[in-house]
């Protein structure tokens, strides 16, 4: 089942519906959105994503709005505080990897200008590809989280199937998988 036919079937009031109608699939183009998701994502291995959403407001309370530069300087005593955080997952290799991919687009920020720059620098990709090269550059990044940061990003196709009516919103904002990269002396 797709996800826009398990949302179609959900209560109206459930967490995915508002995800799948305003956010899934859409462009991002603030790196603290796109960091956001990508840590997002990274929480949300061996749990289920109804168990992130439920818990984002507080993932962006406890983690500063996902304000990169902040997040970059967080210290030992500010992990302590965020293992003691209820409202979070609390699990310290999730903890470090933000501070460590937070650092990260830091460094891609100053060689591309913003971590946007860098990911539409390596587009297009296959999965495959993509995955070796957020394993060489973050932590905690395997393949389905790549492959679910890429497409909830529009990154990657997928987000939506043709039939749901959210697919042309999303085609409107012309997602980064409608285009592709112009072969040297194309027209």
């Amino acid at each position: 089942m797709s996800y826009c036919n398990y949302v179609l079937n959900a209560d109206k009031n459930s967490v995915h519906k508002s995800y799948h109608d305003t956010e899934y699939g859409f462009p991002l183009k603030d790196d603290s959105a796109l960091f956001a998701r990508l840590i997002l994502e990274i929480n949300q291995a061996g749990l289920s994503w109804e168990t992130i959403l439920k818990k984002k407001d507080n993932f962006f309370k406890a983690f500063d709005d996902f304000e990169i530069e902040k997040v970059s300087r967080y210290n030992e005593k500010k992990v302590e505080k965020l293992l003691q955080d209820a409202g979070i997952i609390r699990n310290r290799l999730k903890i470090q990897a933000t501070i460590d991919n937070a650092k990260r687009i830091k460094s891609l920020q100053k060689e591309y200008g913003s971590f946007k720059n860098w990911l539409d620098s390596h587009h297009p990709k296959t999965k495959d590809e993509w995955t070796k090269l957020f394993k060489q550059t973050f932590r905690f990044t395997g393949g389905e989280i790549v492959n679910e940061f890429l497409v909830s990003t529009g990154y990657l196709p997928g987000a939506h199937i043709e039939s749901c009516p959210v697919y042309k919103k999303v085609l409107m904002q012309k997602p980064r998988w409608l285009v592709k990269r112009k072969v040297k002396g194309e027209k």
